[in-house]
């Protein structure tokens, strides 16, 4: 094995490596996150188990299964995909289905969003997430020539959308929503789907988006409160004000590790939604800016895969996951500061949660492979 260009190489006839500008903000977000969740969750763990360690081991085992599938998936050759494309977008549909199947579907706060088996939960929304990359990678690409035809490169793209739409709505699960829809349509519109059709269909969603936020006092109390999250601090507007409070309090250098007070029974989901509140207060501007910094430079290797990659599924299916992602940090980051309506949605690689870091850690996985090709191609030139 050898090191050159910030590439690990392993010896052999052709190039095999492991993209160190990729892997490594990764793994140290993940080690970052798993410090965190502990620092986050000990109290509420303590208080629930009765060990303060619960949700350390288990994001601990989970990094472990997660580094797993980086390196199989590194070697999984990423054009395997296009034959499972079909497979895996039903075997999501399934996965989203068996939720409202009494016994196997898993409730929490309201919403129905997980399979339980033994002892374990899943979220399907994060696997059909992936699959949803997948699918609209091999088919955009298929259909290149005829994109820009309404009932070839709208219409039925469109159509597997609506259906995975309808099984997250029914949970419900609005953030899973918003991020799948704009993911596919940021696809959509780098693979030459007509713009027309794109914008048309997004101000035919506006009327129906408008009479959902409206048809719930809930709901709108929460769009209120995103306006004025002071004035219903008492319920709606409750996290977003003690998450701006973690944020100030920790000032330029933060608290310090495992000082945040709003993490004790204040701020709900330190370790899930909120973990980037308590990393605020504990870590400071500083801490918040070396993790801004980290999840740039994952962005930037990503578009950087995907504009150098010769294959056109290739391309695309980097453009996905990197957008995945993109969009996730985006979401979770401008709900914690206030910037956009409260919605649960995790960090990558820092919340606590099993299924997607494990999605996430696959996918960064199937990148560094989709990264390999093209040193291979390079070298066989």
């Amino acid at each position: 094995m050898m090191r050159h260009d910030n590439k690990f190489y392993i010896s052999g006839n052709e190039p095999m490596y492991y993209d160190v500008k990729l892997m490594f903000p990764v793994l140290l977000l993940t080690a970052i996150g798993i410090i965190m969740v502990y620092s986050a969750s000990s109290v509420l763990a303590f208080k629930k188990f009765g060990t303060d360690y619960f949700f350390l081991k288990k994001q601990a085992l989970f990094a472990i299964a997660g580094l797993i599938l980086l390196v199989g998936f590194r070697h999984f050759p990423y054009r395997y995909f296009k034959i499972l494309a079909y497979p895996l977008l039903v075997f999501s549909i399934i996965l989203l289905g068996a939720i409202f199947i009494p016994g196997l579907g898993y409730s929490a706060g309201g919403s129905t969003r997980w399979l339980s088996f033994g002892g374990f939960t899943v979220q399907p929304s994060e696997f059909a997430r992936l699959s949803m990359i997948i699918y609209l990678s091999y088919s955009i690409d298929k259909k290149s020539d005829n994109l820009s035809n309404f009932y070839i490169g709208f219409l039925p793209h469109v159509i597997v959308l609506g259906i995975f739409t309808a099984l997250m709505f029914l949970q419900p699960d609005f953030g899973s929503v918003v991020i799948l829809s704009a993911i596919t349509w940021f696809m959509l519109f780098v693979g030459g789907v007509s713009l027309l059709h794109l914008v048309l269909s997004v101000l035919l969603l506006l009327p129906f988006g408008y009479i959902y936020m409206v048809s719930a006092e809930y709901r709108v109390k929460r769009l209120m409160s995103f306006w004025d999250p002071w004035q219903y601090s008492a319920d709606e507007g409750y996290q977003i004000v003690h998450s701006l409070m973690a944020f100030g309090t920790g000032g330029i250098w933060g608290t310090g590790m495992g000082k945040s007070y709003q993490k004790l029974h204040y701020l709900p989901e330190p370790h899930t939604d909120f973990i980037f509140s308590v990393i605020g207060e504990e870590l400071g501007l500083i801490g918040v800016l070396t993790i801004l910094f980290l999840y740039a430079f994952i962005l930037w290797r990503g578009i950087k895969i995907a504009k150098n990659t010769d294959d056109n599924f290739g391309a695309f299916l980097a453009t996905g996951i990197t957008t995945a992602i993109g969009i996730q940090v985006f979401i979770n980051m401008g709900v914690t500061l206030g910037l956009l309506p409260t919605k649960g949605l995790t960090l990558p690689f820092l919340s606590y949660g099993g299924t997607s870091l494990l999605v996430n850690m696959a996918s960064i996985g199937i990148l560094m492979n989709i990264g390999n090709s093209q040193v291979k191609t390079a070298y066989n030139r």
